[in-house]
């Protein structure tokens, strides 16, 4: 049992470092849709969704890459090392021909330039922190990890706050003063890239220790290795990228031009409510990826990655149900302007989505451990396809609905993709019954309580179905429960 508290802790302290800088962004949800319109909240939207893409082109599968071998060679330094100088280079590279060709970047994305320049410089920064911050997880340093973290989400959140709160009013109440000169109007994007780019810096900064103390050994028959093993996440990043942001990116160009950009905005805002379980499944994954690695080898592994699997879907199950009930308190806290509120109606499926791109991490441990990371390719492939057919179909007809059925059916094609597939080339004994059984419920509840009008905002109703479904739990689970009741009493 002490395996799983550690893994507990772990995830525990990840969570943090991944939920607190989350609910700080959330803050940041709040500050842009009230200070900005839909239109211009959709511009950021766009610009942030493209990024992603550049985002997984610079990591290309290099930090999971680095995890396996990291846990596989005897000379951890070399992997350190090899993988550190790779992202370097390569970050160098596309700093030299993104900046280049920038002006034709900003065409194509009809964005302005200097919006461009700086989400390269983002990106850039981001890249070079990338195999840092591996090491912080591959050392068990989950604390360090947290403060660098919150930090940069913290620096980020004071500096939007500043530049799009404080500072127009500053320049208002006095055009002479030294901030003043700072300001320009209508720059609420360019102020939102600013504020981000400092905090990439600033972190960045945090690490430059690793990057003198690196001996810059770099060896060639390594990092071939670590291509041959990353490329397919690579691929999969891109199809994962596609499944996440792109539906933002087509509802700006397959709705009318009057009506786009604003339905962009809308969509992205109600969105965020269903990062709840983002959060959830981000920490999970942060905590469990390492564990998988480092325990591969143990007899009872397919046994541990079944129960940790179960009671994913347990914990998951329950923040589903509860974001779902509350979600219309949720959004006059976190989406104030109530313009946004239209697009309400993606959030349970938008949260149930993600949910099952979380079980799909879990069960995709198969196919890193037996080092078949192309499966992992291939099935997000499939996902990406499903995104995009969904997409074109439904968007003209269904808007953001649409977009909001192509990520749910994306995520529920390649968790079942998965399953079926692992149970073939790496059997793991999951408590199936139980697990559809929690799935299956939570499902219904939220449902129920969201779409059906009378017993939405219905708060008895939805707090009786989370006390039933809580006790469904502890009904079925209470002998694991109590079995560590006891030890921690002995």
């Amino acid at each position: 049992m002490s395996l799983y508290k550690n893994l507990f802790k772990q995830t525990v302290i990840y969570g943090i470092a991944t939920v607190l800088p989350r609910m700080l962004s959330f803050l940041l949800v709040r500050l842009h849709t009230d200070l900005m319109p839909t239109t211009a909240y959709g511009d950021v939207t766009i610009v942030l969704s493209l990024m992603v893409f550049f985002n997984v082109i610079l990591s290309y599968g290099m930090e999971t890459s680095f995890f396996r071998f990291y846990n596989k060679e005897e000379d951890k330094n070399k992997v350190i090392e090899t993988t550190t100088i790779s992202i370097f280079t390569t970050s160098m590279v596309f700093l030299a021909l993104a900046l280049l060709f920038r002006n034709t970047l900003a065409n194509w994305a009809n964005v302005e330039t200097q919006y461009v320049t700086y989400a390269i410089w983002i990106l850039v920064l981001d890249a070079l922190s990338i195999i840092p911050f591996s090491k912080l997880r591959a050392f068990q340093r989950p604390v360090k990890y947290a403060v660098i973290k919150i930090g940069n989400v913290l620096i980020n959140l004071g500096l939007n706050v500043f530049l799009l709160y404080f500072l127009p009013k500053i320049a208002q109440s006095n055009p002479e003063s030294f901030w003043s000169g700072f300001y320009l109007d209508d720059f609420q994007v360019g102020y939102i890239f600013i504020a981000n780019l400092i905090a990439s810096l600033v972190t960045l900064l945090a690490f430059l220790p690793d990057y003198f103390s690196l001996k810059w050994r770099f060896d060639f028959a390594l990092w071939k290795q670590l291509l041959q093993y990353g490329w397919p996440i690579l691929f999969a990043g891109l199809a994962f990228g596609i499944n996440e942001h792109f539906d933002k990116i087509l509802l700006g160009n397959l709705l009318p031009e009057s009506i786009a950009k604003a339905e962009v905005g809308a969509y992205a805002a109600c969105y965020k409510i269903g990062l709840f379980m983002v959060l959830f499944r981000q920490a999970y994954t942060l905590g469990i990826e390492p564990f998988f690695f480092s325990h591969a080898g143990n007899e009872n592994a397919p046994q541990t990655y079944a129960t940790i699997t179960k009671y994913f879907v347990i914990f998951g199950s329950l923040i589903l149900l509860g974001v779902v009930v509350f979600s219309d308190v949720l959004k006059v806290i976190l989406i104030g302007n109530s313009e946004y509120w239209e697009a309400m109606k993606v959030v349970p499926l938008i949260i149930l989505a993600n949910f099952f791109l979380g079980i799909y991490t879990s069960l995709s441990v198969w196919y890193k451990l037996i080092d078949k990371t192309k499966v992992g390719a291939y099935i997000s492939v499939v996902g990406a396809i499903i995104t995009l057919a969904l997409n074109y179909l439904l968007i003209p007809e269904f808007s953001y609905m649409g977009s909001a059925i192509a990520t749910l059916a994306a995520y529920g094609s390649m968790m079942f993709i998965s399953y079926y597939l692992g149970n073939k080339y790496y059997p793991i004994p999951y408590d199936k019954k139980r697990i559809f059984g929690y799935l299956g419920l939570s499902t219904v509840l939220a449902g129920l309580s969201f779409y059906v009008d009378v017993f939405r905002e219905n708060y008895i109703f939805g707090i009786a179905a989370i006390l039933a479904f809580s006790y469904f739990i502890y009904y079925n689970e209470k002998e694991t429960l109590l079995r560590i009741l006891k030890r921690k009493t002995a």
